[in-house]
């Protein structure tokens, strides 16, 4: 009998931990949030009936703690530097650094869980280069970021803007992007790079990658001009002799 039960009280007990999901009383997953830095942010409370005590911890560690026979109290490095809502449970961090990431999550019997927020510091994200090269018939665009920037990197998304009359192709890598030397140079074509907090954008004109039939006859004189030179010099040479 006892044996026959097990699998109707584990089907009783998945429904019941289904219906807690459901009604937000049981919560496994941290939620990611990012702050810039030396800005502010807010992490957000979910209380089910007022507060009366407080904590939030940054790991283990106490970042500010407060209950209704008390005054706020902050801990480490966040003294001056957070701000408790006691009304809404709200948790606001200024000036940061990056050195505040961690795992923060808010204890309280008026939340129904134990909260837990993943907090990433970006900082804001430099101007790109875009430039380009003529290779076998087409136009090569890369993307890059010239200046030192090893801030979560992995968040960087590259994207393309290009009119509707020019078919850009992406390239090996996310940075670049091939257009084909037939399409109308006169249009500009836009690179893009984005984080969750920054947008940077930068343009270049076609036109400016394809050298022009003057710069082709420039090149072709400066090619020939050391050998007119040569040959006048020996004309005159030649001439002179008795």
């Amino acid at each position: 009998m006892a044996a026959g039960s097990a699998p109707g009280w584990a089907v009783g007990a998945l429904g019941v931990v289904c219906l807690l999901l459901r009604l937000d009383f049981i919560s496994c997953d941290s939620q990611v949030i990012y702050g810039a830095v030396n800005k502010n942010v807010t992490l957000y409370a979910s209380s089910f009936k007022p507060f009366k005590e407080i904590v939030w911890k940054r790991g283990k560690d106490k970042v500010v703690e407060w209950d209704d026979q008390s005054e706020v109290r902050a801990f480490l490095s966040f003294k001056d530097r957070v701000h408790l809502d006691t009304v809404s449970g709200n948790l606001t961090i200024f000036k940061l650094t990056q050195s505040d990431e961690d795992e923060y999550g808010i204890e309280s019997p008026s939340v129904r869980n134990n909260s837990k927020f993943t907090l990433k510091v970006i900082e804001s994200l430099p101007s790109p280069t875009l430039s380009c090269a003529l290779t076998d018939g087409n136009i090569t665009l890369q993307c890059v970021i010239l200046e030192a920037y090893d801030t979560h990197v992995e968040l960087i998304q590259y994207s393309w803007d290009c009119p509707s009359t020019i078919q850009c192709q992406s390239g090996s890598k996310p940075s670049e992007a091939y257009v084909t030397k037939e399409g109308d140079l006169s249009q500009e074509i836009q690179c893009i790079i984005s984080n969750p907090l920054f947008r940077r954008t930068t343009s270049i004109i076609l036109s400016t990658c394809v050298p022009s039939d003057n710069t082709r006859h420039r090149f072709v004189l400066l090619a020939i001009l050391p050998a007119l030179i040569c040959g006048l010099l020996f004309i005159k040479c030649f001439l002179r002799r008795p």
